[in-house]
């Protein structure tokens, strides 16, 4: 018979507690964020430095808006003669190109301006379509005051209809970004409500929502979260009307809050980086704002 000692049983009991530590809890499991970076934050960097940074930085995508200061990307050579060739450098990297941020705005009125919208718009899906790149970005933008409000509100659902329809064969999504005059929720879920397409998604900019709106993160995801598909998240510092873009955890955007609610709320898309450097060129170089990132914002998860 084989007797157990009190050390035995005490070095039994340790070491089943030491297993059970390492052993994930239902319910307390750690999120990992899928993240990305805007180009619109490194606006001076060829192909080679933003695939190479992604890599380098733990990016699992990137999101063009622009490139080497040209921000209608089907007329670089990389999203043209040399797409394919483009295609397989990210793939053979593991990196995703994840979103194409177009320049469209839906908020016009006449017809000529309008069609020219549309069109780019169009050209952008198609290109999203031979890259392999699920979402295309357009914008609400403004809301005329030479225009009634229910008409341009009509005028962006439709358009967001007309490209959704479009994307639906191109196996891409069309996604409305809440930004300009536009990121009040009272003005966004009617649109997207009218805009009911399976093709057809929300981008949520969180700190463009809070400082613009001033609606709670919480409240603003409760009343999007149908149609989020893509998250921008930035942070600043605010002093009356301005704000200053700094490093991401060092301003005042309620970031907890807001990933905390897109956590609970089963959120699996990209989070990406939008360092808007092109717009702000007195802001953080991308060398320091872009690797600086993942890091970041790892610590809200």
């Amino acid at each position: 018979m084989t007797l157990v000692t009190r050390r035995t049983a005490l070095k039994t009991a340790l070491s089943g507690l030491t297993a059970a530590t390492l052993l994930p809890v239902s319910g307390f499991a750690k999120s990992t964020p899928t993240l990305a970076f805007s180009t619109l934050g490194c606006p001076k960097w060829d192909l080679n430095t933003i695939l190479k940074t992604a890599v380098s930085s733990g990016y699992q995508g990137v999101e063009f808006r622009g490139l080497l200061g040209e921000l209608d990307l089907p007329k670089r050579p990389e999203f043209s003669t040399q797409l394919a060739e483009t295609r397989r450098r990210f793939a053979s990297e593991g990196v995703r190109i994840c979103n194409l941020g177009s320049s469209t705005q839906l908020h016009h009125a006449d017809p000529a301006k309008r069609t020219q919208q549309l069109d780019h718009a169009r050209r952008f899906i198609d290109l999203a379509q031979q890259l392999g790149c699920p979402f295309v970005r357009v914008f609400p933008d403004q809301l005329p005051p030479d225009q009634p409000r229910d008409q341009t509100l009509r005028l962006i659902s439709d358009g967001l209809l007309e490209l959704g329809t479009y994307a639906k064969t191109a196996s891409v999504t069309v996604l409305l970004e809440s930004h300009g005059e536009l990121t009040h929720t009272d003005l966004l879920v009617p649109i997207m409500q009218a805009a009911k397409h399976p093709n057809v998604g929300l981008i949520w900019d969180i700190f463009n929502m809070w400082v613009d709106a001033h609606e709670s993160p919480t409240a603003a995801y409760q009343a999007l979260k149908p149609y989020i598909r893509h998250v921008h998240v930035k942070d600043a510092r605010v002093t009356g009307d301005k704000h200053d873009y700094v490093l991401l955890g060092q301003g005042q955007a309620p970031l907890r809050e807001a990933i905390g609610a897109l956590i609970k709320g089963g959120y699996q898309g990209y989070y990406s980086f939008e360092w808007e450097k092109l717009w702000h060129p007195e802001i953080a170089d991308p060398e320091q704002a872009i690797p600086h990132y993942p890091g970041a914002v790892k610590r809200y998860f």
